[in-house]
């Protein structure tokens, strides 16, 4: 390997968008072009990984190089090849410029084709600031005018964040930040290339829905005398809003992108993908084995349902760390769908019900995870059940007026909110096992309905 590689090497495990943490790696191999040769150095660079399951990755790593140590940027210090210095270009404000200047001049270079989207200023010419917290890709924001997302993980094929974007363009939809254009890159021939990067309008004096809906817990568990509907920072009337702007978000993605008629086949499709989640669930997370037949029971109702539905393309990752609340409504970003999963299976046609259970269980997620550093509570307990009860019901009833249809009613919904709290009770106990309580007691639920 050469030094370059053997520092990416060394310096990505320890990056919060690297997957494979805890792989034994088989090989690593690098090719990189430079994409700005001014003051620094910025080059683009393509790592492929090799796992010892036989699993390969392709990560996309941008470098700024200064031939002398620059403390200013020692935050983002990779390491040194020679006598040149390399830093993490997405956290060198110097090194972000270039992105915009070759979007706005729609340039190609060297494998990379940038495509704008000819519908917005694009501030050219003013640097980036990363955003911090971000896990599988890095976002840059451009003043108050744009953010730029950087997608960590290549695959060949349009990202879904781009695709329903451009689709949607058209429909003047409010609940969406308008698409500016996007970045790709070619891959081995024969293959599509893969989408690097997308840049959208930025939502300033935005706020993000986990922290609008977790300080309303926080007024909640701080009125001793008060149900949820008295408290002063009831969320309920925004949730209410945001059913109806998810409703919206899929009328459109209906109307712009394929649908298609599923009936039973589907169902029993989706059941066995649900037990068989279940089943691998089972053997990582022990504490699900007593909830395990009462969900069987809930996969094989959606078995057995015969009526037909219609399948479109949806969000795939909703939760409240996903939408905005502008002065004017809500906003709902990052349409990549669950980055874990391939691009096919992200772009795959799915019921929005999928949509729906990911937001009913992110209103527990608010509702209780101040409860983890208090688990004897009891008294907080039964408030955070009341105000998830009230908040998710409200989300239904929104989505309901906007769409014609009850989410609350169709059997399919909790048997994929119980798949969601499944996926959730994996992650929990590999990352936060102190969490692992909040899925599980979403479970307990679940299964004894």
């Amino acid at each position: 390997m050469s030094a370059l590689t053997d520092l990416l090497a060394e310096w990505m495990p320890h990056q919060r968008w690297f997957g494979g943490k805890g792989r034994e790696w088989a090989s690593v191999a690098e090719d990189g072009f430079f994409l700005d040769e001014a003051s620094p150095v910025l080059s683009v660079h393509r790592v492929r990984i090799g796992y010892a399951d036989g699993a390969e990755e392709t990560y996309l790593v941008p470098l700024s190089w200064r031939s002398e140590a620059d403390e200013e940027v020692a935050h983002a210090y990779v390491g040194s090849v020679g006598d040149n210095h390399a830093y993490d270009a997405m956290r060198d404000r110097d090194a972000t410029v270039p992105w915009l200047t070759h979007l706005v001049a729609a340039s190609t270079v060297g494998p990379m084709h940038f495509h704008p989207a000819g519908v917005a200023y694009i501030p050219e010419g003013l640097p980036g600031d990363v955003i911090s917290g971000e896990q599988s890709n890095t976002s840059l924001i451009y003043g108050e005018t744009a953010i730029l997302k950087l997608f960590r993980r290549l695959e060949p094929g349009l990202n879904p964040d781009v695709e329903v974007h451009e689709a949607l363009r058209g429909t003047d939809n409010p609940h969406i930040a308008p698409l500016l254009g996007h970045v790709e890159i070619d891959g081995d021939p024969g293959t599509e290339p893969a989408t690097v990067a997308f840049l959208q309008s930025f939502v300033p004096n935005a706020s993000d829905g986990w922290r609008l809906a977790t300080s309303s817990v926080r007024d909640l568990y701080a009125e001793a005398d008060l149900h949820a509907d008295e408290v002063g920072g009831d969320f309920a009337g925004e949730a209410e809003r945001l059913g109806e702007a998810t409703a919206a978000v899929h009328r459109d993605l209906a109307a712009v992108l394929p649908t298609a008629e599923v009936g039973a086949d589907w169902y029993a499709e989706l059941a066995t993908q649900l037990t068989a989640r279940l089943d691998a669930a089972v053997g990582i997370v022990p504490e699900l084995a007593e909830h395990a037949d009462g969900l069987r029971a809930l996969y094989a109702d959606v078995a057995g349902l015969t009526e037909p539905t219609t399948a479109q393309r949806v969000h795939g990752d909703l939760h409240l760390g996903q939408v905005l609340r502008t002065t004017t409504g809500w906003i709902v970003l990052d349409f990549e769908g669950e980055p874990a999963r391939s691009l096919a299976a992200r772009r795959e046609l799915d019921t929005p019900l999928r949509d729906v259970a990911g937001m009913l269980r992110s209103f527990d997620y608010a509702a209780r995870h101040l409860l983890v550093e208090q688990p004897g509570e009891t008294q907080l307990a039964y408030r955070a059940q009341e105000w998830a009860e009230r908040n998710r019901a409200a989300f239904c009833e929104g989505y309901a007026g906007a769409s014609g249809t009850d989410p609350a009613t169709s059997p399919l919904l909790q048997a994929l909110e119980a798949d969601k709290a499944v996926y959730e009770c994996v992650y929990e106990a590999r990352n936060r096992p102190h969490w692992l309580m909040i899925p599980l007691t979403s479970l307990a639920r679940l299964a004894a309905s």
